[in-house]
Protein backbone atom coordinates (compact mmCIF):
# COMPACT_ATOMS: atom_id res chain seq x y z
CA UNK A 1 0.00 0.00 0.00
CA UNK A 2 1.62 3.48 -1.21
CA UNK A 3 1.27 6.22 1.91
CA UNK A 4 0.82 9.47 1.81
CA UNK A 5 4.17 11.58 2.87
CA UNK A 6 2.57 14.04 5.57
CA UNK A 7 4.73 16.80 7.29
CA UNK A 8 4.23 18.06 10.49
CA UNK A 9 5.04 21.79 11.18
CA UNK A 10 4.71 22.22 15.20
CA UNK A 11 5.59 24.87 17.39
CA UNK A 12 5.19 23.53 21.07
CA UNK A 13 4.21 20.51 23.50
CA UNK A 14 3.20 18.10 20.03
CA UNK A 15 0.37 16.52 21.29
CA UNK A 16 -1.53 16.33 18.14
CA UNK A 17 1.89 15.41 16.47
CA UNK A 18 1.68 12.17 19.02
CA UNK A 19 -1.82 11.42 17.96
CA UNK A 20 -1.00 11.27 14.30
CA UNK A 21 2.62 8.87 15.33
CA UNK A 22 0.01 6.73 16.83
CA UNK A 23 -2.08 6.59 14.39
CA UNK A 24 0.88 6.03 11.63
CA UNK A 25 2.21 2.94 13.38
CA UNK A 26 -0.58 0.89 12.28
CA UNK A 27 0.84 -0.37 9.10
CA UNK A 28 -2.83 -0.15 7.96
CA UNK A 29 -3.11 3.34 8.21
CA UNK A 30 -2.84 4.98 4.35
CA UNK A 31 -0.16 7.75 5.52
CA UNK A 32 3.48 8.31 6.85
CA UNK A 33 5.14 11.05 8.67
CA UNK A 34 7.97 11.92 6.68
CA UNK A 35 9.27 14.97 8.37
CA UNK A 36 8.60 17.04 11.58
CA UNK A 37 9.72 20.67 11.30
CA UNK A 38 9.68 23.04 14.13
CA UNK A 39 10.12 26.97 14.65
CA UNK A 40 11.56 27.46 17.84
CA UNK A 41 14.40 24.72 18.94
CA UNK A 42 12.62 24.55 22.69
CA UNK A 43 9.61 22.86 20.72
CA UNK A 44 8.99 19.36 23.18
CA UNK A 45 7.42 18.36 20.45
CA UNK A 46 10.74 17.69 18.54
CA UNK A 47 11.78 15.12 21.45
CA UNK A 48 8.24 12.83 20.21
CA UNK A 49 9.59 13.00 16.85
CA UNK A 50 13.04 11.89 18.02
CA UNK A 51 11.49 9.14 20.36
CA UNK A 52 9.51 7.94 17.10
CA UNK A 53 12.49 7.87 14.64
CA UNK A 54 10.78 10.40 12.54
CA UNK A 55 13.26 12.93 10.65
CA UNK A 56 13.29 16.72 12.23
CA UNK A 57 14.40 20.38 11.90
CA UNK A 58 14.33 23.25 13.09
CA UNK A 59 13.60 26.52 11.26
CA UNK A 60 13.58 29.12 13.49
CA UNK A 61 14.57 32.28 11.40
CA UNK A 62 11.97 35.46 12.44
CA UNK A 63 12.08 36.57 8.88
CA UNK A 64 8.78 35.56 7.37
CA UNK A 65 9.78 34.62 3.85
CA UNK A 66 12.89 33.22 4.71
CA UNK A 67 11.08 31.07 7.47
CA UNK A 68 8.70 30.30 4.55
CA UNK A 69 11.71 29.44 1.46
CA UNK A 70 13.81 27.08 4.11
CA UNK A 71 10.90 25.23 4.82
CA UNK A 72 9.53 24.74 1.75
CA UNK A 73 12.72 23.46 0.27
CA UNK A 74 12.68 21.16 3.22
CA UNK A 75 9.35 19.87 2.79
CA UNK A 76 9.53 19.27 -1.11
CA UNK A 77 13.37 17.95 -0.80
CA UNK A 78 11.57 15.34 1.29
CA UNK A 79 8.79 14.72 -1.02
CA UNK A 80 5.97 15.94 1.42
CA UNK A 81 2.58 15.63 -0.42
CA UNK A 82 0.39 16.98 2.94
CA UNK A 83 0.94 19.89 5.01
CA UNK A 84 0.23 19.19 8.26
CA UNK A 85 -0.01 22.14 11.15
CA UNK A 86 -0.24 20.46 14.66
CA UNK A 87 0.20 24.03 17.43
CA UNK A 88 1.95 25.67 14.62
CA UNK A 89 2.06 29.42 15.97
CA UNK A 90 3.12 31.44 13.84
CA UNK A 91 1.12 32.94 10.60
CA UNK A 92 2.87 31.31 7.63
CA UNK A 93 3.98 34.13 4.68
CA UNK A 94 1.13 33.91 2.04
CA UNK A 95 3.28 32.61 -0.84
CA UNK A 96 4.05 29.74 1.07
CA UNK A 97 0.27 29.00 1.44
CA UNK A 98 -0.49 29.77 -1.99
CA UNK A 99 2.13 27.41 -2.81
CA UNK A 100 0.69 24.41 -0.57
CA UNK A 101 -3.04 25.20 -1.98
CA UNK A 102 -4.91 22.18 -1.07
CA UNK A 103 -2.11 20.38 0.49
CA UNK A 104 -1.96 22.00 3.91
CA UNK A 105 -4.06 21.63 6.38
CA UNK A 106 -5.26 23.44 10.34
CA UNK A 107 -6.86 22.09 12.91
CA UNK A 108 -8.33 24.98 15.41
CA UNK A 109 -10.13 24.57 18.90
CA UNK A 110 -13.78 26.04 18.03
CA UNK A 111 -16.08 24.95 15.28
CA UNK A 112 -15.58 27.27 13.05
CA UNK A 113 -16.11 29.70 11.70
CA UNK A 114 -17.19 30.59 15.00
CA UNK A 115 -14.10 31.96 17.15
CA UNK A 116 -11.08 32.51 15.32
CA UNK A 117 -7.84 33.64 16.32
CA UNK A 118 -6.62 33.53 19.90
CA UNK A 119 -8.01 32.25 23.15
CA UNK A 120 -10.77 30.72 21.17
CA UNK A 121 -12.18 28.64 24.41
CA UNK A 122 -12.08 32.06 26.63
CA UNK A 123 -14.69 33.29 23.84
CA UNK A 124 -16.87 30.07 23.52
CA UNK A 125 -17.31 30.75 27.27
CA UNK A 126 -17.69 34.64 27.20
CA UNK A 127 -20.36 34.07 24.66
CA UNK A 128 -21.93 31.56 26.59
CA UNK A 129 -22.19 28.73 24.30
CA UNK A 130 -23.55 25.30 25.09
CA UNK A 131 -21.37 23.44 22.55
CA UNK A 132 -17.70 23.99 21.13
CA UNK A 133 -15.24 21.62 20.04
CA UNK A 134 -12.88 21.49 17.02
CA UNK A 135 -12.14 22.09 13.60
CA UNK A 136 -9.85 20.56 10.51
CA UNK A 137 -9.97 22.57 7.41
CA UNK A 138 -7.77 23.65 4.56
CA UNK A 139 -5.29 26.40 4.85
CA UNK A 140 -6.07 29.85 3.49
CA UNK A 141 -4.08 33.26 3.47
CA UNK A 142 -6.79 34.61 5.92
CA UNK A 143 -5.89 32.90 9.50
CA UNK A 144 -8.18 30.13 10.52
CA UNK A 145 -10.32 30.29 7.30
CA UNK A 146 -10.49 27.70 4.39
CA UNK A 147 -12.42 24.85 3.59
CA UNK A 148 -14.10 22.60 6.64
CA UNK A 149 -12.99 18.81 6.30
CA UNK A 150 -14.31 17.53 9.74
CA UNK A 151 -15.69 18.51 13.32
CA UNK A 152 -16.00 17.46 16.15
CA UNK A 153 -18.72 18.62 18.94
CA UNK A 154 -17.89 19.20 22.74
CA UNK A 155 -20.14 20.64 25.17
CA UNK A 156 -19.85 22.99 27.51
CA UNK A 157 -20.29 21.86 31.22
CA UNK A 158 -21.64 24.75 33.65
CA UNK A 159 -18.46 24.73 35.74
CA UNK A 160 -15.60 24.96 32.62
CA UNK A 161 -13.39 27.28 32.80
CA UNK A 162 -10.81 28.09 29.81
CA UNK A 163 -8.52 25.36 30.71
CA UNK A 164 -11.09 22.42 31.36
CA UNK A 165 -13.07 23.40 28.39
CA UNK A 166 -9.62 23.42 26.39
CA UNK A 167 -8.26 19.70 27.92
CA UNK A 168 -11.70 18.70 26.50
CA UNK A 169 -11.28 20.00 23.02
CA UNK A 170 -7.85 18.89 23.24
CA UNK A 171 -9.09 15.29 23.41
CA UNK A 172 -11.31 15.64 20.48
CA UNK A 173 -8.38 17.03 18.58
CA UNK A 174 -6.26 13.90 19.23
CA UNK A 175 -9.27 11.70 17.53
CA UNK A 176 -10.15 13.80 14.73
CA UNK A 177 -7.53 15.05 13.32
CA UNK A 178 -5.96 11.44 12.52
CA UNK A 179 -9.24 11.02 11.01
CA UNK A 180 -9.37 14.02 8.87
CA UNK A 181 -5.63 13.05 7.31
CA UNK A 182 -7.03 9.64 6.46
CA UNK A 183 -9.78 10.72 4.64
CA UNK A 184 -7.41 12.69 2.40
CA UNK A 185 -4.55 9.93 2.21
CA UNK A 186 -7.56 8.26 0.86
CA UNK A 187 -8.27 10.47 -1.31
CA UNK A 188 -11.79 10.64 -0.36
CA UNK A 189 -12.53 14.72 -0.58
CA UNK A 190 -13.11 17.08 -3.27
CA UNK A 191 -13.37 20.81 -2.73
CA UNK A 192 -16.38 22.38 -4.22
CA UNK A 193 -15.77 26.04 -3.28
CA UNK A 194 -15.91 26.43 0.61
CA UNK A 195 -17.18 23.55 0.81
CA UNK A 196 -15.68 19.94 1.46
CA UNK A 197 -17.40 16.62 0.01
CA UNK A 198 -16.33 13.59 1.07
CA UNK A 199 -16.99 10.49 -1.11
CA UNK A 200 -17.34 6.74 -0.26
CA UNK A 201 -20.71 4.84 0.72
CA UNK A 202 -18.89 4.42 4.50
CA UNK A 203 -18.30 8.25 4.98
CA UNK A 204 -19.13 9.33 8.42
CA UNK A 205 -20.92 11.85 9.51
CA UNK A 206 -18.20 14.20 9.75
CA UNK A 207 -20.21 17.44 10.73
CA UNK A 208 -21.20 16.56 14.34
CA UNK A 209 -19.13 13.78 15.58
CA UNK A 210 -18.20 13.65 19.48
CA UNK A 211 -15.71 12.69 21.45
CA UNK A 212 -16.59 9.27 21.73
CA UNK A 213 -14.60 5.80 21.38
CA UNK A 214 -16.24 5.68 18.01
CA UNK A 215 -14.72 8.59 16.76
CA UNK A 216 -11.07 7.10 16.61
CA UNK A 217 -12.67 3.93 14.50
CA UNK A 218 -15.22 6.08 12.14
CA UNK A 219 -12.83 6.72 9.37
CA UNK A 220 -12.07 2.55 8.81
Amino acid sequence: MRRLRVGILISGRGSNLQALIDAVADPAYPAEIAIVISNRVDAAGLARAEAAGIPHHVVADPDRTAFATATDRILRETGVELVVLAGFMRILDTGFVEAWANQMVNIHPSLLPTFPGLHPQRQALAAGVKFSGCTVHFVRPAVDTGPIIAQAVVPVEDGDNEDSLAARILAAEHRLYPLAVRLIAEGRLRIDGNRVLVAGAATPDITALSPTENLASAGR
